[in-house]
């Protein structure tokens, strides 16, 4: 029906207009998730989209944000490991696809989290929240929390044999 396509395209204007509040790139969207490998990774259909994924094609539990991997991979390596900012490895581009990309992340961006404590991931946001000149979250509790969550998908994506890839889509 011709309303309804209409209304699902107003829906998807107000999704894009609400991610483009946080400052970075209109709308775009995040989902961190394991794999075995690049092959099995780069298997991502041109359609999906945030309410399609999840299921078993990109490994379950996977995790959903608005922050780039390139800033996941600075806070934990700058917070917990001290790298210098400009020191953070460049991610790996599995598929550069018009609709979409895969990158793949290195595993010192999720090791380091499955060893540390609850204080560590607390130092490791304070020190994060004071970095100068970075992107990503600046409040020193939202970044606790995303860490936390962080370490959690470490901890799943340890014990699946996975590696951490980042399906990018607008």
């Amino acid at each position: 029906m011709p309303g309804e396509e209409s209304e699902r395209s107003d829906r998807r204007v107000e999704r894009l207009r609400a991610g483009s509040r946080n400052g970075g790139r209109v709308g775009v969207t995040y989902k961190y998730f394991g794999a075995p490998d690049g092959a099995t990774a780069a298997r991502v259909p041109i359609s999906m989209r945030p309410e399609e994924l999840g299921g078993d094609e990109l490994g379950m539990n996977g995790m959903f944000t608005k922050i780039k991997p390139e800033t996941m991979a600075a806070m934990v390596l700058t917070g917990i490991e001290g790298v210098p900012l400009h020191k953070v490895p460049p991610l790996e581009l599995v598929v550069l696809h018009p609709d979409y990309a895969v990158v793949k992340l290195p595993m010192t961006v999720v090791d380091p989290l499955r060893g540390i404590g609850e204080e560590a991931v607390g130092a490791a946001a304070f020190i994060w929240s004071t970095v100068p000149d970075r992107g990503g979250p600046r409040d020193a509790f939202n970044v606790y929390q995303l860490l936390h969550e962080w370490q959690d998908f470490s901890h799943r994506l340890h014990e699946a044999g996975h590696q951490p890839y980042c399906l990018v889509w607008p």
